[in-house]
């Protein structure tokens, strides 16, 4: 009697911890879809369901800068096939900017900042990050696949240039991602890195919208997200975590963020800013949401970046 007491208990206990780790699938794939996973019935390119509520719906694309354009292209060690467009300045010179877009964007929303560049005599590099634009993937990884194709980009600009001094510039997950590529790659040419409102981590930046969209706390979900997301993106949530790769980072890096960044908070610029031993400068911008520090400051944003730049490389020559 005991035995089959025992056994029916032992039975009931394997049910209860299936139904546990279906649901806690269940909940994961949901999130992991709904914040990573691109397309839709209705468009194969679409940007994440999520990107409904994060990104600013007034920001236009800007438009192409009037350069000479190129498409360059590459395979990753995974199989997918990336895309950027290289604009070439009317004049010479070896200083390059890889331009890295933000969340549920692509390259073409960085051309106003290619126009600058540009002007001041840089070659720009704009690739199309994983699962974005033109290049290929399902999930976007929050600059971890991404923070792998910008040191694969750097390299094949080395090829084209060899002596070129390569900056790397970057919006919201894509200033992420050019520290995550900093911190972890042997970049040769990389002269400096310009990081505009990054996360310390996704994982605590997803944290934070799960309560404002959702209300819903971190745990179990997290945990959840965290571990579907490393099934199916071969990546997990928590490695997209700069803050773990600002230590590494040997060249100057400059710190952006608005005082007025609800989805990313400037706390979090504060910590990445501490952690970091390379030469370092901040510059904060009053009033500035997630992602308009360029906007609002104007042209005190690119006198910034530039005084910067020009302290890392020297001030440049522009010939018309």
């Amino acid at each position: 009697m005991n035995y089959n007491r025992k056994k029916c208990w032992g039975a009931v206990v394997i049910v209860f911890i299936a139904a546990v780790l279906t649901a806690g699938y269940a909940i994961g794939d949901y999130f992991v879809d709904y914040a990573l996973k691109r397309g839709s019935d209705a468009d194969p390119l679409a940007p994440p369901a999520a990107c409904v509520n994060i990104l600013d719906k007034s920001r236009e694309m800007p438009e192409e800068p009037a350069v000479p354009t190129e498409e360059w292209s590459m395979t990753m060690p995974d199989g997918r096939n990336v895309v950027a467009v290289s604009y070439r300045t009317v004049q010479t010179g070896h200083r390059w900017v890889i331009l890295a877009h933000g969340y549920g964007r692509d390259h073409r929303y960085v051309r106003d900042y290619a126009e600058v560049y540009l002007k001041q005599g840089y070659h720009v590099l704009s690739p199309d990050l994983c699962a974005a634009g033109e290049s290929d993937g399902q999930y976007i990884t929050m600059g971890v696949k991404e923070s792998e194709e910008i040191a694969k980009w750097a390299a094949k600009v080395k090829e084209s240039d060899d002596d070129a001094e390569i900056v790397l510039h970057g919006i919201s997950m894509g200033a992420a991602t050019v520290m995550l590529a900093a911190g972890r790659y042997e970049m040769p040419g990389l002269a400096a890195v310009i990081e505009d409102c990054s996360y310390t981590s996704a994982y605590d930046m997803f944290t934070n919208q799960l309560d404002v969209i959702f209300g819903l706390p971190e745990f179990p979900i997290m945990t959840c997200v965290d571990i579907v997301s490393g099934i199916k993106t071969g990546v997990k949530v928590s490695d997209a975590a700069p803050i773990k790769a600002v230590p590494g980072i040997k060249v100057p890096i400059m710190f952006i963020h608005g005082t007025a960044d609800k989805l990313v908070p400037p706390s979090m610029m504060d910590k990445l800013y501490n952690a970091c031993p390379a030469p370092k400068s901040k510059f904060i911008v009053e009033g500035a949401g997630h992602g308009d520090a360029m906007t609002v400051a104007g042209k005190e944003y690119w006198e910034a970046v530039f005084s910067f730049l020009d302290d890392c490389l020297g001030a440049l020559s522009i010939s018309r």
